[in-house]
């Protein structure tokens, strides 16, 4: 056979075989069945017009997609006033979070206010105290990045053993958004502020519980941001409108929304929300506090409990999202065994340091039972622990960073369940 016949051949089982993968992974389709309806026949939809440009003005999601939305637990909180709401993690795709989807925290509740009344102030160990306009800040120069938002308190339900069954509620006070802002380092600069090493910015916000927070001078001089928009659009009320803090990498609390007044001060303010709140106990009751950074974590959203596996057996994406505080998500690995063995995914398009990574695990489901594990990596050499590794060193007394591996059990039926085993 010559070279050419022999190559032509070869292309010729190629892409026989090629088909065939096709039909296998469609599921059933094929020659001998009847004829499908939905393609054989005129639909409705085909058959009139339908709703004009301005029936839905802000551009609404579809009504079969009406299950994609945050959730709250009802018992977590004595009110929904102070309170949080979940991100449907799960019904996502990519890495950005819709604002509408993002994930909710309040102190005191969500508040109304115009941009006409906005005012921010500086003053403290400032030369010049000074006051912003929402048309002062858009006025300087401003940058654009994407980062996530993580609650302190993401996964803390699950210390003392598999609670939440969806990863949306033990995963999901987190976002991820393009915020645009004014660095903060412009503001303090404008207002001649002791930039000091061992100086403090101490904001707060303009909402009843003003959820102040004292950051590091060195933190508000690197990369947060003051920030008026969020995925293009103006903030959501629930997300800060019109101006909140950016402060990418650290706990979701310190990202003061409504943000009313910063001050420069000699040392941290140590408020209740850095005090009695947001600290780390430990086994023997002691408190670990400024535990700022969100240390690297990873999580499978599909499948999950929410999520389960409709095909049966056969190809398999399995899907999640990686981040860390520290920088960049570097290496995500999968177990189907719960640990005992470990594959290295495969990461979606890397953006912003201390941004959300997806991760892909592309695989062949036999319809045997699966202990699905995530564990994630960052450019420090971090390496995402398991729970028991966590509780060796912080007991069970705690609520705040808890970024264990976590572990879902499926069955045969494609079903997943929340369960512990490291």
């Amino acid at each position: 056979m010559s070279d050419l016949n022999q190559k032509n051949t070869s292309r010729r089982a190629f892409l026989k075989g090629s088909a065939a993968t096709a039909i296998g992974v469609a599921g059933t389709a094929a020659a001998g069945q009847t004829p499908d309806p939905l393609i054989t026949e005129v639909q409705d939809w085909a058959s009139y017009t339908g709703v004009g440009v301005d029936e839905t003005p802000y551009g609404m999601p579809i009504s079969f997609e009406s299950d994609v939305v945050r959730r709250n637990v009802e018992w977590l909180t004595a009110s929904p006033i102070s309170s949080i709401n979940f991100t449907p993690i799960h019904a996502l795709e990519g890495t950005i979070t819709p604002q509408g989807c993002a994930f909710e925290r309040h102190h005191s509740g969500a508040i109304e206010l115009r941009k006409e009344d906005y005012r921010l102030m500086i003053n403290g160990l400032v030369d010049r105290p000074l006051v912003f306009t929402y048309e002062d800040l858009e006025r300087l120069p401003r940058e654009n990045h994407v980062y996530f938002c993580e609650c302190a308190a993401n996964t803390g339900m699950e210390w003392a053993g598999a609670q939440l069954n969806g990863v949306q509620f033990t995963h999901g006070m987190i976002h991820n958004m393009e915020y645009t802002g004014v660095p903060l380092r412009t503001l303090l600069k404008e207002a001649g502020a002791d930039l000091s090493a061992d100086k403090w910015v101490y904001v707060e916000g303009a909402d009843a519980s003003s959820n102040g927070r004292s950051i590091p001078m060195e933190k508000a001089l690197d990369d947060v941001l003051v920030a008026f928009k969020a995925n293009g659009e103006a903030l959501r009320m629930e997300h800060g409108y019109p101006v909140r803090l950016v402060v990418p990498g650290w706990e979701g609390n310190m990202w003061v929304k409504w943000m009313r007044r910063i001050e420069i001060t000699d040392t941290a303010v140590e408020s209740r929300e850095e005090t009695s709140k947001y600290t780390d106990v430990l086994e023997d009751g002691t408190a670990r506090k400024w535990t700022w950074v969100m240390d690297a974590k990873s999580v499978i959203t599909s499948p999950s409990p929410q999520s389960p596996i409709k095909h049966g057996s056969g190809p398999l994406v399995v899907s999640g999202l990686a981040w860390s505080g520290h920088g960049k998500i570097t290496r995500v690995d999968v177990s189907r065994d719960g640990g005992v063995s470990w594959e290295t995914a495969r990461l979606g398009k890397q953006g912003d340091s201390k941004a959300l990574t997806r991760f892909y695990y592309d695989m062949d489901w036999d319809g045997s039972d699966m202990l699905l594990q995530a564990r994630a990596m960052d450019d420090t050499g971090y390496v995402q622990p398991t729970k028991d590794q966590l509780r060796e060193i912080r007991g069970e007394n705690s609520v705040y960073h808890n970024n264990c591996i976590q572990t879902w059990y499926v069955n045969a039926e494609g079903i997943a369940e929340n369960v512990e085993i490291s």
